[in-house]
Formats: structure tokens, sequence, C-alpha cells
């Protein structure tokens, strides 16, 4: 049986690669000629297991001695070492939680606001992409306005609107922690925000079609298909292309002639009523030999037409228009 305290702290860094006991079940493990780690063997339950006790460039030959003696001591008490640590390590979780933790409690907890209960992730992705990364892993009450300022810089003016939701988020997130009874700065992102300095305005607005070409266009689509369809049934309603890509023939009211938009699947989240107009009908009423699963505009595959197939269509003639556009046209000629 191996002696206490068998090796000295002065030859650490001298042993080659290898494994030396130092007695009393403590280890060094030498991974090569400068670097190594600690290792405490005990017994539980009758098997042997093994807890790691950190580097050697972090942890002293003394402090491992110090850290062997107390956690042999509960493995005698016939506690396991290890589950008492990870335990110690939750309870102060529970107690001091991370940044990161908090911002998915505040996420969870703004779930019932959001279109489809957030399911498309967009309200935590400025977080999760720009800000967790760096800073999630700190104690959220220890989180400052320069810890926040260095997250976001890099996409201060690069990502400017991503940047200015991820500081929106932060405050909230803060603020909720605050509701958990936690010490937060409650002014740390709106400082940052401040340190930071005015943004760039780096928003592009999407081309729109000038008014008075879109009835030349709109007939030009006649016979083009059911993408030429779905994108009449957008300048008709002056609707989003998801709007309109998705519509159900079930939320339609040909009687009274109304299509009613269900609030998730508008951007405000809040129920729509569009009147249909005598061209509105009879694109309905052209496009109703080809639609498929309830459907009005679905897809030659599955599922309704995709996103880019509007935006290729008015690419493929040449035009610089996106569709979305035509809801800016609709506006002037209003």
């Amino acid at each position: 049986m191996a002696k206490k305290h068998e090796l000295s702290a002065m030859a650490l860094r001298k042993y080659a690669k290898g494994k030396y006991c130092d007695g009393g079940g403590l280890w060094l493990i030498k991974t090569d000629q400068t670097s190594g780690y600690w290792v405490l063997r005990y017994s539980h339950g009758g098997r042997r297991r093994e807890m790691g006790l950190g580097s050697i460039t972090s942890v002293s030959l003394k402090a491992a001695r110090a850290a062997a003696e107390k956690w042999k001591g509960l493995a005698m008490q016939g506690l396991d070492p290890v589950a008492v640590r990870e335990a110690d390590k939750r309870a102060v979780s529970r107690v001091r939680p991370l940044l990161s933790s908090v911002a998915e409690a505040c996420y969870e907890a703004r779930k019932g606001r959001l279109k489809r209960d957030g399911e498309a992730g967009r309200w935590f992705s400025p977080l999760e992409l720009h800000v967790l990364p760096k800073i999630g892993s700190k104690l959220v009450e220890d989180v400052t306005r320069d810890d926040i300022r260095l997250a976001l810089e890099p996409i201060w003016n690069e990502k400017a609107e991503t940047a200015r939701k991820a500081a929106n988020r932060l405050q909230l997130v803060m603020k909720h922690g605050a509701a958990m009874g936690l010490d937060v700065d409650l002014l740390a992102a709106e400082q940052a925000r401040a340190l930071l300095g005015a943004q760039r305005d780096t928003r592009q607005h999407i081309p729109a079609m000038p008014w008075r070409d879109v009835p030349i266009f709109f007939k030009s689509l006649e016979d083009g298909g059911i993408t030429a369809l779905c994108l009449q049934f957008m300048i008709l309603t002056a609707c989003r292309s998801g709007e309109a890509r998705m519509a159900r023939w079930h939320e339609l009211d040909l009687m009274n002639s109304i299509w009613v938009i269900p609030a998730d699947r508008m951007k405000n989240g809040r129920v729509h009523r569009v009147p249909l107009s005598d061209a509105a009908l009879l694109v309905l009423e052209t496009v109703q030999p080809l639609t498929r699963d309830g459907l009005v505009f679905p897809s030659p595959r599955a599922g309704c037409i995709s996103d880019m197939a509007t935006g290729m269509l008015m690419r493929r003639r040449g035009l610089q228009f996106r569709p979305h556009g035509f809801r800016s046209s609709f506006r002037d000629w209003c």
C-alpha cells in the first residue's frame, strides 16, 4: 500500500508521461512532460471510482491533497463524492442561475405572446447566435454593461437590425431575472446600447413596382400557371407572400367574398379579413382545378409553393422588383 505524500511539488514538472501515486487515493496522471491532472481513486458501493480534481497548472499539490482528504472523507461515510459534487453544482446553479438559463426561462414565459408559440425561433435566435455563445455562461447577476457591449459590438453596425433585437431581448431577460428575485443590473442593456452609439442605417427598402406599371404586369401573368396565379392573388389582396402561399380553402367565404386569415399566420398575431374583388374571385376560380390537400396554391411536389417561386418568376422576366413590394405599390395607388 502506497504511503501518503510520496510526490514532491518541486519535481511535478520533471515527471515523465505516466501515473504517479501520492498516497491516500491521490494520483497524478502526466499526459506529457509539462501537463497533467489530479485524480482521486476511491470505492463506493463495492466499485472503484475516479474523481478528477483539476490540472496541475491550476491546482497545486497542496490543494490536491486537501481536496483528496475532503472527498475521501465523504467516501468513508458511504457517500459518493462525484454525486455530492454534482449536487452542489446544481444547487449553486439554482440559486445563482446563468444568463443562458434565465434567457431560456424568459423565452418560455413569452412564448404565449409569440406567433405559433415562437416555434419559428426568431425571438430567441439573436440571443442564441450572437450573445449567449459569448456571455451565456456568466452568472446573470454578474453580467455588466461592458459584457453586453463587447458581445454586441461585432454586429452593431454590420447586422444593425439583429443587434437591435438582441439588445431589446437582453433587456427583457434582465427584467425577467429581476422578477425571479435576482440582483441583476436592469440598466446594463440600455447603458451598453448608449456606449455602442448610434447605428449606421443599413436597411434596404424592398424594390416595389410603380403602381402605374402593375396593371400591365398583372395582365402578363394570365395563363402562367399556379405561381403566376398566386402572384396575381397577392397583388389583388395586398397580402404578404406567406399569407397567400399558405392560404386554404376553408379560410375563404366565397358567398360573401371574404378571406379570413387566421391569427397564427398573421405577422401581428390578429385575425385579418380581406375583401375579395371580382378579379380575386376569378383567380380562385381559375386555380381551383389545380389545388390539392386543401391548399389554394399547392406545390407540384408537396405543401404550398415555395417562398422563392414568385420571386424567381419576376427575376426570370428581368425585373428588379420583389413580390412583397406590391404592398407598397398598393399603398402608393391608394
